[in-house]
């Protein structure tokens, strides 16, 4: 039991120094790019700007085309589901009624069957 604990806390030990690792790692790298980037620092800024501006645009366009796909598919899944239904509403009618004169027909059998005796 011990030796399951001891072997859970080293795992969890060493996920979180690889986290920490990676994190420390990216700040450091980001750092060092910047520090070392060849145009000056209001240039990579104008440069950063640009390029965030471009990708909110991207990411505009491509939330606009998902959400006219899903409203495109709701729509024709509803024209489908209202076509569906009234298909079987209509097939539901036409039983009815064809049950209705089955009911009439026993009833006038029944009735002449009486009528006889």
């Amino acid at each position: 039991m011990n030796n399951e604990y001891q072997e859970l806390e080293y795992h969890n030990n060493t996920v979180l120094g690889v986290l920490l690792g990676m994190l420390v790692g990216g700040m450091a790298g980001a750092v060092a790019m910047l520090l070392m980037a060849p145009q000056s620092g209001e240039k990579t800024r104008k440069q950063i700007e640009h390029k965030s501006i471009e990708l909110r645009d991207r990411a505009t366009e491509l939330v606009d085309d998902t959400l006219s796909q899903v409203r495109a598919k709701a729509n024709n899944l509803m024209t489908s589901g209202r076509k569906n239904f009234k298909e079987l509403k209509h097939q539901g009618q036409e039983l009815a009624v064809e049950q209705l004169e089955h009911v009439s027909d026993a009833a006038k059998a029944g009735k002449k069957a009486i009528q006889g005796l």
